[in-house]
């Protein structure tokens, strides 16, 4: 997170009830999240890479994640391209993600079949009405995975979000698309930080 959890949480007096990380890769943000008095038990974790899935339930006994790669519909094969970092995996081949960050490189592509947030809410029985953060790190396709879970987005009062004002990806969300959305629910960009390299992180309150 480029804006640190216990800052937000310091400064906005945060009152978290359950948290919703789309995008868990390792959790690293686990430990600011306990340290913060949220309950492992009240937070949900997505992640689309099946080795990360398996290596945080080791690494994290009882934890609630989900194997699932997020999209606006459910059941559509997707090229899921994986890089050798890990972290900059995505749906989405790469814009001027490959000219910032030259280091970073694509090495395997797997198909995976996508999934609205509202259907693994739903299928997996999240109690979607106990939470009121979300974080989302998917790699240029935030704005799809909001879309995706509209009917909850009224439970919500916090949003933190990767977000992108050039193409990092091709196709990818864009932060003032990101803000023209959620306004209508009532929610204002209240923090951002977007590095040279054209992407960065935002976080959003509910008015």
């Amino acid at each position: 997170m480029l804006i640190p959890y216990k800052y937000i949480h310091n400064k906005y007096k945060l009152q978290v009830s359950g948290i919703l990380h789309i995008g868990a890769h390792e959790c690293e943000e686990m430990r600011d999240y306990i340290l913060h008095g949220c309950e492992p038990k009240n937070i949900y974790w997505v992640e689309a890479m099946d080795d990360k899935v398996e290596l945080n339930k080791k690494r994290y006994k009882d934890i609630n994640i989900y194997n699932a790669t997020i999209d606006l519909q459910d059941g559509n094969e997707v090229v899921f391209h994986i890089t050798n970092n890990c972290q900059s995996s995505s749906i989405l081949e790469f814009g001027s993600h490959e000219k910032n960050h030259p280091h970073v490189k694509v090495v395997n592509h797997i198909k995976k079949i996508t999934t609205r947030m509202d259907t693994l809410i739903e299928k997996n029985n999240i109690p979607i009405q106990n939470i009121n953060f979300i974080n989302l790190d998917i790699q240029g396709v935030e704005l799809r995975a909001l879309k995706s879970m509209e009917k909850h987005l009224h439970h919500i009062k916090y949003i933190y979000t990767e977000v992108n004002v050039e193409d990092v990806y091709k196709g990818c969300d864009q932060m003032n698309d990101i803000d023209e959305y959620l306004k209508q629910f009532g929610f204002v960009r209240a923090e951002t930080r977007v590095l040279k390299e054209g992407w960065g992180d935002a976080f959003y309150v509910k008015q």
